[in-house]
């Protein structure tokens, strides 16, 4: 019996140290993203976080992509209002909006057929950076392979440092590598079952 407890418990601390090994490997990664250069056909802002749309808005009127699509914005949402509240926009401008989408998942399935239908060969993501690394899992096993995805994350006030003394940053990013576990795992298992719509 005692044998047993003490396999246990190792087998919990194991388990413990690798989860916080994964946990350090996905902060450091999600602090490590660069921006680039490029000049991609499109920019594809996934909405709802704060300067997402803004930096998308930027983007391409740097000339950052052909096409600026808006993804998950709010149905109460028209085009109308987005041209007087976002500075640099044009209405004759390529900006299509989409506005069914409520979860990072949903965002790909239904911008992937916005995506496709434009004859959109390579794109940059833009979210926020925390939100990055699960949004190109997703993004990547939503899309077609042959889709180059760029991210670009908006960078906020927090930093690598402070993140350690900021309680809520830790929920918000234990959070995120949870859910990004989660899809990891899905996608490992169903072996293109939610590439259905292709």
């Amino acid at each position: 019996m005692l044998t047993l407890l003490k396999g246990l418990i190792s087998c919990i601390l194991l388990l413990s140290l690798l989860v916080f090994v994964l946990f350090v490997d996905f902060v450091y990664k999600t602090f490590s993203y660069s921006v680039r250069d490029i000049n991609p056909d499109a920019v594809v802002v996934l909405a709802g976080g704060k300067g997402r749309i803004e930096e998308g808005v930027k983007l391409y009127r740097e000339g950052r992509g052909n096409t600026l699509f808006l993804i998950g914005v709010d149905p109460s949402v028209k085009k109308a209002d987005l041209y007087k509240e976002v500075k640099g926009l044009r209405s004759s401008e390529q900006v299509i909006l989409e506005n069914v989408s409520r979860n990072t998942l949903e965002n790909a399935i239904f911008a992937r057929e916005l995506i496709v239908k434009n004859g959109v060969r390579s794109m940059i993501l833009i979210t926020s950076r925390y939100h990055m690394k699960r949004s190109l899992l997703i993004f990547r096993n939503i899309l077609p392979k042959d889709i180059a995805i760029y991210p670009h994350p908006v960078i906020g006030k927090s930093s690598m440092e402070s993140l350690w003394s900021h309680g809520g940053s830790m929920r918000l990013l234990f959070s995120e590598f949870y859910k990004y576990c989660l899809y990891r795992t899905v996608f490992l298992f169903s072996q293109g079952e939610l590439r259905y719509f292709q």
